[in-house]
């Protein structure tokens, strides 16, 4: 670990080492013990090369490294037995823990069995499926959580309906209320925050409310997409954002587009959003949304075979909320007519699901394609840069139609007609809904170019 240590940056090492323990050791491994599963998984894909590499040089032979979960039990209330045996365990792992590793006393221990009380307790980095559209976002929320008000600060995690933004913005919370529970932290929607500023305001109270949010030692605000247009609200946070970030506290937001997107914000509280980190997610792909399910029916406890998941991570592509809401369906009628869950059953229960458009692997190439042959041009007419009216027309089709048929942002959208703004993509897509109240022909031209993009996208 010494050796290590002089290899990495002090921000690297602390992160990812001084959580690991020694428990124990054979002639040809070494066990250690790790707070959580995202924590073991997170070391393996990033140090089990360099410290198997470290221990051969040291032993003169090849040792293994075999890692425990040590997770803090959850006593019951009035459970004198158990509390009990949860102190012996924690004098255990004291007694292992070497002085130069971050560690907490055998009372904060015991404390870690409370849970904050504006935070969903299943909101955690082990229950977060990690896959390449979320992994940049994960690591940088578990980061925050180790070392709250350093590196990543402000940070703003965006993305759209269902991708998790408030399952990552709780677990720092979570994660940061374990590691020391007297640190302030507030976690607030921003429906609620303005809410609350509006009756601060009713009662004359603001001074409470300031005192409220401008102490803490971490703010978690969600959803700040809908600040937009309360500008006495947007006034307030901005005051809030400067106290806080001059006093070094962490702020985290979501959002569900960039903040470049959101038209009703002022600028200078757009800058100060910016300031820091900002993440996207993404639609999880193939890998992820099947282990995504394969973890939620473990949870659940009820029997569902691989074959199901697989068709269900096959047709539900567009958000983690909507693969939920298909597993449930599935597990509701196997609970309610005690009947085993086959491929054909899933195939009836789920058939509405898979149909909508929005579930389907459709590209915006694909729609470009469509659009482009319907109004004989080419795909490099609706990307490139000509303005004319026989172009300029269909290329708004194209992305009205993208943006209703996917769940492409306006930044992507974009990026694929030629690297256009998104203020373009966002302009071209209201003269369309614009015209269709004037132009009683356009809606039904749109209406049959859905039909050709799903009869040329949707695969059976």
């Amino acid at each position: 670990m010494d050796q290590i240590r002089q290899e990495l940056s002090e921000q690297e090492w602390v992160m990812w080492f001084t959580n690991l323990s020694y428990e124990s050791s054979t002639e040809s491994s070494i066990s250690v013990s790790v707070p959580s599963s995202f924590y073991r998984d997170q070391v393996k894909q990033r140090y089990l090369s360099l410290i198997g590499n470290k221990l051969a040089d040291i032993s003169g032979h090849k040792l293994s490294l075999e890692f425990t979960v040590k997770k803090i039990a959850q006593p019951h209330k009035g459970d004198k037995t158990e509390s009990a045996s949860h102190k012996d365990k924690q004098a255990s792992s004291h007694e292992n823990k070497k002085s130069n590793e971050s560690s907490f006393s055998s009372q904060q221990n015991l404390e870690t069995a409370k849970t904050h009380p504006n935070l969903r307790a299943d909101y955690t980095f082990d229950s977060f499926v990690i896959g390449e559209n979320n992994s940049f976002a994960a690591n940088a929320a578990y980061a925050i959580a180790m070392n709250p008000g350093t590196s990543y600060n402000p940070c703003l995690i965006y993305g759209g309906v269902g991708l998790g933004k408030t399952h990552l913005i709780q677990s720092i919370g979570n994660t940061s209320f374990q590691k020391n529970q007297r640190k302030k932290i507030v976690y607030v929607t921003a429906e609620d925050f303005t809410n609350e500023f509006i009756e601060a305001l009713r009662v004359r109270k603001t001074h409470l409310f300031k005192n409220k949010y401008r102490k803490v030692d971490i703010l978690l605000i969600d959803d700040i997409h809908f600040l937009q247009g309360k500008n006495e609200t947007q006034e307030e946070l901005f005051h809030t954002f400067n106290a806080l970030y001059d006093g070094n506290k962490q702020m985290v937001f979501t959002c569900d587009r960039p903040v470049s997107e959101l038209r009703q914000l002022t600028d200078r509280l757009k800058s100060r959003f910016e300031r820091g980190l900002n993440v996207d997610l993404q639609p999880p792909n193939f890998e992820t949304r099947f282990a995504i399910i394969k973890q939620k029916v473990e949870e659940k406890g009820t029997p569902i075979p691989d074959e199901v998941i697989n068709i269900i991570a096959k047709n539900v592509t567009t958000n983690v909320r909507d693969l939920e809401s298909a597993l449930t369906k599935l597990i509701a009628y196997a609970d309610l007519v005690n009947r085993s869950i086959t491929v054909e059953t899933a195939q009836q229960l789920l058939k509405d699901v898979f149909s909508n458009p929005k579930q389907s692997n459709i590209s915006i190439e694909m729609i470009q394609r469509v659009v482009a042959e319907y109004f004989n041009l080419s795909v490099n007419d609706l990307r490139g840069k000509k303005r004319t009216k026989q172009i300029a027309f269909p290329r708004q089709i194209a992305m009205y139609i993208t943006r209703e048929m996917t769940e492409y942002s306006t930044t992507e959208v974009g990026n694929d007609f030629g690297g256009r703004d998104h203020t373009t993509v966002m302009h071209g897509c209201q003269r369309i809904e614009s015209r269709m109240k004037s132009d009683s022909t356009l809606e039904p031209t749109i209406q049959r170019l859905i039909r050709q993009v799903k009869d040329y996208g949707i695969k059976p």
